[in-house]
């Protein structure tokens, strides 16, 4: 083979050290989550253990605090066999459809009256006063009265958890619309934008990730409204089930029925903080993140 018909040799691909700060970077990040994690687990470990040795040695009233290898077997039995009002899974779903409705019901009615009295600064004067005096209101004590007018069906749980989920979700969607950038709205109407296309592609891009915010602790609520209204008066649900094992001083279904409810509210908040990741892609990574 003649030296002209030899292959090239292959171009070497020198990396800058940009790439190699990159790399270690990326690689303490993912260890400081592993490590972030790891005590986390260890943590909850250690406080469940601490928790089963002492109410087996009786230094804490096991009939009062119970332990969590009972709560276990009670969610273990509670799956395999039913509740006294059901299927479990009948009980979850229940809760979860009045909060998801009363979620969505509240997060629409917040957005929509936060942004227009954002925008509109005279119905935001006018109707500023009641709105101040509703919010405080205690909330809860309404779950009675929505009970007498809607009865033991969803509607007054539904209704508990809107009156939970509207304010906060009201008051960030109100001040994202008063944070609006000046200077952008501004110029969006030199260049000939009207009062509706400020509002859909300027204040209501702008105040997103305000709505966004309260969306993480507004759907704590809606399950607690819905809880609430169930443990007052329901035929299902979990608050059913907190209530009935309240009743029977069965303090393992208390707690069984709680850590229902918290794998319930950790899963939806896993779900909206990866709705949230994917909307704002934009966006750029926390610093702090990555140290």
């Amino acid at each position: 083979m003649s030296p002209e018909s030899a292959p090239a040799p292959a171009a070497r691909v020198k990396s800058s050290p940009g790439d190699g700060r990159s790399r270690q970077r990326a690689r303490a990040a993912r260890n400081h989550r592993m490590l972030v994690h790891g005590t986390r687990v260890l943590l909850l470990i250690g406080l469940l253990g601490l928790w089963e040795g002492l109410a087996r040695a009786a230094v804490i009233d096991p009939f009062n605090f119970s332990m969590p290898s009972k709560i276990w077997d009670q969610i273990t039995q509670w799956a395999l066999h039913g509740t006294p009002q059901g299927p479990l899974w009948e009980q979850i779903w229940y809760t979860l459809y009045e909060a998801l409705l009363g979620w969505v019901i509240g997060v629409l009615v917040g957005v929509v009256l936060g942004l227009t009295l954002g925008r509109i600064r005279f119905l935001a004067e006018v109707l500023g006063p009641y709105i101040k005096v509703l919010n405080a209101l205690p909330r809860i004590v309404l779950a009675p009265i929505f009970l007498i007018w809607f009865g033991l069906g969803p509607a007054s749980k539904v209704a508990s958890a809107v009156v939970l989920v509207f304010f906060p979700v009201f008051f960030n969607a109100f001040q994202g619309a008063r944070e609006v950038d000046r200077n952008l709205v501004a110029h969006s109407r030199i260049l000939g934008a009207g009062g509706r296309q400020v509002t859909l592609q300027v204040v209501i891009p702008s105040a997103t990730s305000w709505i966004f915010t309260s969306l993480h602790v507004s759907f704590g609520f809606a399950l607690i409204g819905a809880i609430v209204g169930e443990y007052i008066g329901a035929t299902k649900g979990l608050g059913l089930l907190v209530s009935a094992s309240q009743g029977t001083f069965n303090a393992a279904g208390v707690y069984a029925a709680m850590v229902i409810l918290a794998v319930v509210a950790l899963l939806a908040e896993a779900l909206l903080a990866f709705a949230e990741k994917r909307l704002f892609r934009w966006k750029p990574a926390d610093p702090s993140a990555e140290r």
